[in-house]
């Protein structure tokens, strides 16, 4: 027998419990978050993960090309604009160059990836093949890692200010923006998926979208604990 579809709110709580493994959990993060990073963890950290937020503007705008619904696309385009910014100097990407600016690498050095690491440059590239192939709803759910964000990124900016003072406080902007940018998406996705996601097929698929996101920033760390972490 066939189980039924969940109503929109039963769908939420899934959605927000279905997740194990979020990154925050992983050792790298938790070491990083207690203090336990080294200068060249922190370094390779951000080098790498700039080529995540160098990404997030093109998986968004495979997910705006697909999308049917001009509502949608109206709200989803400020993803992009958050991230690319609008004039020159502005934008989350130019927030992340400032950070790796604020604890010692060059934009060159960053821009240029010649730190990106393997595992980290296929896990990105996979989520965003995902975002060109899959369903633009599929997309929009595996996105919603962002429920988690808020609390994370409080976190982690809590971390940094505490634990590594060699890092200029001004240069945390990128956290500091998200606290606020985050919610806002997550709430707006969640709405996307309580709206279309309205069979258990549709809803299955949602949720394997989410994992797989999840598996994305969990290999990613992975790798950069691998090369960067405690021997």
């Amino acid at each position: 027998m066939t189980t039924a579809a969940l109503s929109p709110d039963e769908l939420e709580e899934a959605l927000r419990t279905h997740v194990k493994g979020y990154h925050h959990q992983h050792p790298f993060h938790l070491r990083m978050n207690n203090g336990e990073s080294t200068r060249e963890e922190i370094r390779g950290w951000v080098a790498n993960r700039f080529y995540y937020q160098l990404n997030i503007p093109k998986k968004d705008g495979a997910i705006l090309s697909a999308c049917p619904d001009r509502e949608v696309r109206r709200r989803w385009v400020q993803r992009i604009v958050d991230h690319d910014g609008t004039t020159e100097g502005t934008g989350g990407i130019e927030a992340w160059l400032r950070l790796a600016e604020a604890v010692d690498l060059s934009r060159d050095e960053v821009e240029d990836a010649r730190h990106l690491l393997p595992g980290v440059r296929f896990a990105v590239d996979a989520y965003v093949n995902f975002t060109r192939t899959k369903p633009w709803v599929e997309s929009v759910a595996s996105s919603l890692t962002e429920l988690f964000a808020p609390d994370l990124m409080t976190d982690r900016l809590a971390a940094f200010e505490r634990h590594y003072t060699w890092i200029d406080p001004k240069e945390l902007t990128y956290f500091r923006t998200r606290i606020v940018q985050a919610p806002r998406d997550s709430d707006h996705g969640l709405e996307i998926v309580r709206k279309y996601c309205t069979t258990k097929e549709t809803q299955d698929a949602a949720m394997s979208a989410l994992s797989f996101k999840c598996d994305v920033l969990w290999s990613m760390l992975d790798a950069i604990d691998l090369a960067y972490g405690h021997r």
